[in-house]
């Protein structure tokens, strides 16, 4: 059985990335109601990144973290950000989202990603990874898909990789953010092992 949608308030969702996945993920989670979001990036706004980012131009030149947080408490205040302006590494990845039983993988690096997805499988399997492959590009909406496999679920394509002709942009990158954000919800919402971990994560 669905919890309540107002159970969402009670809920930790971890972000890995504050890009164009990971700021768009974070909208919309914080959009619908989760209670909070433990978001970690070491970059900063460029005008690059406006183009499928959800920063604004006078943004240009922050810390990524602290552009999203303002942008979320403009958005959706009752979600509290925790905005950690830090490189994930495979010795810091476990204690950031300590308190996330859900994480969402949202690095530009396939190094970074492979390292994320392989901490958690293999030290905390009990963390459920929502991961994003293959957005670049535009059209080709019946490409994109959603695979489960243990507690790793990704969002994608799967195949498409980042290129002078295939550049990342505002469609795909945001239509990838949104199928992983409707993951996280699914997970937090229809998953009976997370009610607990939930609750026990906001004490």
């Amino acid at each position: 059985m669905s919890r309540p949608l107002g159970f969402l308030r009670f809920c930790s969702v971890g972000i890995a990335g504050a890009g164009g996945l990971g700021s768009n993920c974070a909208v919309a989670l914080a959009r619908s109601g989760v209670g909070r979001l433990v978001i970690a990036d070491f970059d900063r706004v460029s005008r690059g990144n406006l183009n499928r980012q959800a920063f604004f131009c006078d943004q240009v030149g922050m810390k990524k973290v602290d552009a999203l947080k303002e942008n979320l408490r403009r958005m959706a205040p009752d979600t509290e950000v925790t905005a950690l302006d830090v490189r994930l590494t495979a010795e810091s990845v476990l204690s950031v989202f300590s308190t996330c039983p859900v994480v969402v993988e949202a690095l530009d690096s396939a190094e970074a990603k492979q390292m994320i997805v392989e901490v958690f499988l293999e030290e905390r399997p009990q963390t459920w990874i929502v991961a994003a492959s293959g957005l670049a590009g535009y059209g080709r909406n019946q490409t994109l898909h959603t695979r489960r496999s243990g507690r790793l679920i990704i969002c994608g394509d799967e195949s498409s990789e980042v290129s002078p002709d295939l550049p990342p942009l505002a469609p795909r990158v945001g239509i990838v953010a949104h199928m992983q954000a409707n993951v996280v919800l699914e997970l937090l919402l229809d998953e009976p092992a997370l009610a607990d971990q939930c609750v026990e994560s906001r004490k």
